[in-house]
């Protein structure tokens, strides 16, 4: 009913930028939180942002003052701009929304929790 589509991934230089997007699609009528995380290889997946429906956000501490996430609420969309790119950003991307009102084919309101999309690669070169 609900799915999570990113775009905007790929390779930079350190220093670069990178825009990466995520649009939610279905019979959606609400989302409380949308957010980024990101899993590097080895490593557990982590929380990078998130944003919830009022514009309140929460940062990583190694992504503050680089990435800026922004939210398209009446297109289900949440963007994230990251500048000044590290080597250590290097990871796959995922995004999540949580808490999500739809209608189902029979028109029900129901909410569901925690979508997550397919991931996209970010890979930055020193």
């Amino acid at each position: 009913q609900v799915q999570l589509v990113e775009s905007g991934g790929g390779l930079v230089q350190a220093g670069g930028s990178l825009r990466l997007s995520c649009a939610a699609s279905g019979s959606i009528f609400s989302i409380n939180t949308m957010g980024w995380y990101r899993q590097a290889p080895g490593k557990q997946r982590e929380l990078v942002v998130f944003i919830t429906s009022g514009g309140s956000t929460n940062y990583a501490d190694s992504v503050k003052g680089r990435f800026t996430i922004s939210r398209d609420n009446a297109k289900n969309t949440v963007y994230l701009q990251m500048n000044s790119l590290k080597p250590e950003d290097t990871a796959v991307y995922f995004c999540n929304a949580d808490q999500v009102g739809y209608y189902t084919d029979y028109g029900v309101r129901r909410y569901g929790l925690n979508y997550w999309g397919q991931g996209t690669q970010v890979t930055v070169s020193s």
